[in-house]
């Protein structure tokens, strides 16, 4: 409970206000059959009357008088009961709406400081769950719980109390069917919790097909497999369909139960009591308030069920909520010695790194790997696919940490420096390149949000990409699709690069991100680095000799270990790794 306060403290008086205003609904609801009794029995007639009738009469006479005189105290009930349901329903929304904004806020925060590894222990397609069907359900449970939770109980209480007041004897059949109707209640919460988590993980399933469809449409589409997409649609839609019908099941077992329970009851009511009207025990008018303060405590038992069934689902979003802020942060600025402390030259070195991504495996994806790199100069990073390039450079923004040995930058250990600092100092351009909705300004600001229309410009020149960005009528502010999916592979990877640029990072890591690009424009963005960026520590992981020949020093990798360093000469002349690849690609130009 104590998570969830701090998402009901800003809001405490609508928490508070809500339930009370409710209250007011609840005393309308237990007088009102009283008055309506009382106009039966006494409306023409003030025959045994109780003195508050008697009194009633002194003042407005018999009959008509004081019928008008009980149905103006109704309506004016009637008139107060309707401003406390607003009330309550106006304060209801007003806490769970704010209670729900707050939490999804936090989530999506958490969601943030993810690092690589804990973003890899959610999916997609659960975390957007989470921040949007889980919230809801949470705020659905509040909203109700604020409007039912005095209301029910109360009504309740006060019908139990007053068809006690009325006839103690009829009371007792309540004694008989109310047990019965709990024990089903019991039986149906029992086992809706489980159903209803297991229900929100269907629903991740089925948001995790329908993300990866939609962002993949023109694979799915080349590959022509949009039937064999459309069968696993179906089979997620069809298990989430599944789980949904045997948790809605019980709704269906239980509304029929317990109306079952409430028909019974008035038929016995009208049985008994009826015989106590003929034999003079009981009065019309306290009969016909007793079926209706019966109907409510049946019908308020109903509403604490549907509240305990909307609890029972709120709770199973509320646990998957729970693991999502309860989820401990792998890298954070926790155990940083230095904070402060800012890339100043850009000097890089790798001390016998090892690195596993599932930490129980034996097998390693980085092995004991050394090496520096001097600052202001360029690393070139080749190997076969799947070798640990990408892997080994996101050791030094820290989307990963090593498991064993030291990643150091400027002689310093990358978990010393603040989150915000080493990654303001290290631009990556990864190898999948990611534009977001918004203008070309839009997505080129994110590396430098404060840059100038002359500096956004100049970075794009230099990226190769003002020719093609100009060509558009709308120039920079041309509005791109999510995903940068209305400019081609090359055009979106040379926007990364100008993204990266306006950072002006003191360590500049392009992941193979000029594969995309010809090598006439890849020389003109080489040529860029060398001028805009010759005060930076450049480290290029290419797929392409060509890319990384120039380099002051090569590094090449297989299967996880560094199997040479030098240059491109040296590595030509003693490296077999290096060889290898560099004949095949040079056959391949050859032909």
């Amino acid at each position: 409970m104590k998570k969830w306060y701090k998402y009901i403290k800003p809001y405490l008086p609508a928490f508070i206000l809500g339930p009370l205003c409710m209250i007011v609904e609840v005393i309308g609801e237990v007088v009102l059959p009283k008055l309506l009794g009382s106009i039966i029995d006494y409306g023409v007639s003030g025959k045994d009357a109780p003195e508050i009738v008697k009194f009633l009469y002194s003042i407005f006479g018999t009959g008509n008088g004081f019928i008008v005189a009980v149905m103006t105290g109704m309506i004016l009930t009637a008139v107060l009961m309707m401003i406390g349901g607003v009330g309550g329903a106006w304060f209801g929304a007003k806490a769970s709406v704010n209670f729900a904004s707050d939490l999804r806020a936090d989530v999506y925060k958490k969601v943030q400081q993810f690092s690589f590894a804990n973003i890899d222990r959610f999916s997609t397609g659960s975390l957007v769950t989470r921040l949007t069907n889980d919230v809801t359900q949470m705020q659905n449970f509040i909203n109700m719980l604020l409007r039912m939770a005095l209301r029910s109980p109360g009504m309740l209480i006060g019908a139990l109390i007053m068809a006690i007041v009325l006839n103690p004897t009829l009371t007792l059949i309540l004694a008989v069917i109310m047990p019965l109707m709990i024990f089903v209640i019991f039986l149906v919460l029992r086992k809706s919790l489980p159903l209803f988590s297991s229900m929100q993980g269907k629903i991740d399933t089925l948001n995790s097909t329908i993300q990866e469809n939609i962002t993949n449409v023109r694979v799915v589409k080349s590959f022509v497999r949009q039937d064999f997409e459309q069968k696993k649609f179906s089979r997620d839609n069809g298990n989430l369909k599944n789980a949904g019908y045997e948790a809605m099941n019980l709704m269906i077992i239980l509304s029929p139960a317990v109306t079952l329970f409430m028909n019974i009851t008035t038929i016995a009511v009208y049985w008994f009591g009826g015989n106590m009207v003929i034999d003079g025990t009981m009065s019309p008018g306290d009969l016909t308030a007793f079926i209706t303060y019966i109907t409510q405590i049946l019908s308020s038992l109903m509403m604490v069920t549907m509240l305990f069934m909307n609890m029972s689902r709120a709770m199973a979003s509320a646990k998957r909520i729970g693991q999502v802020l309860d989820e401990k942060i792998d890298i954070s600025d926790e155990f940083a010695s230095d904070k402060d402390a800012k890339i100043e030259q850009g000097a890089i070195e790798f001390k016998n790194v090892s690195f596993r991504y599932y930490k129980t495996s034996q097998e390693k994806v980085l092995d004991s790997v050394s090496f520096t790199v001097e600052p202001e100069t360029t690393l070139g990073i080749i190997g076969s696919t799947g070798c640990g390039k990408t892997t080994l450079v996101s050791l030094l923004p820290r989307l990963y940490d090593a498991d064993e040995g030291k990643v150091l930058i400027d002689g310093k250990d990358v978990r010393d420096y603040s989150l915000k600092n080493l990654r303001d100092g290290v631009a990556v351009v990864l190898q999948k390149n990611v534009l977001f909705s918004g203008t070309i300004e839009d997505n080129l600001r994110w590396g430098n949000e404060n840059a100038t229309e002359e500096e956004i410009i100049k970075a794009a020149q230099f990226a190769q990409a003002d020719k093609f960005v100009s060509s558009f009528p709308e120039k920079y502010q041309t509005q791109l699709d999510q995903g940068g999916t209305n400019v081609s592979g090359g055009q979106k990877q040379r926007l990364c690069i100008a993204r990266a640029l306006l950072k002006k990072p003191k360590i500049l890591i392009l992941d193979d991100s000029t594969s995309a690009v010809d090598t006439a424009t890849e020389a003109q963005i080489r040529l860029a680095f060398e001028t805009e960026l010759k005060h930076s520590t450049k480290i290029i992981i290419a797929q392409r000799i060509s890319s990384v020949m120039n380099a002051d020093k090569i590094v090449v990798m297989d299967n996880g270990a560094v199997t040479g360093i030098g240059t491109h000469a040296e590595l030509l002349e003693n490296n077999k790794e290096y060889q290898e690849i560099y004949y095949s690609q040079m056959e391949k130009e050859a032909k």
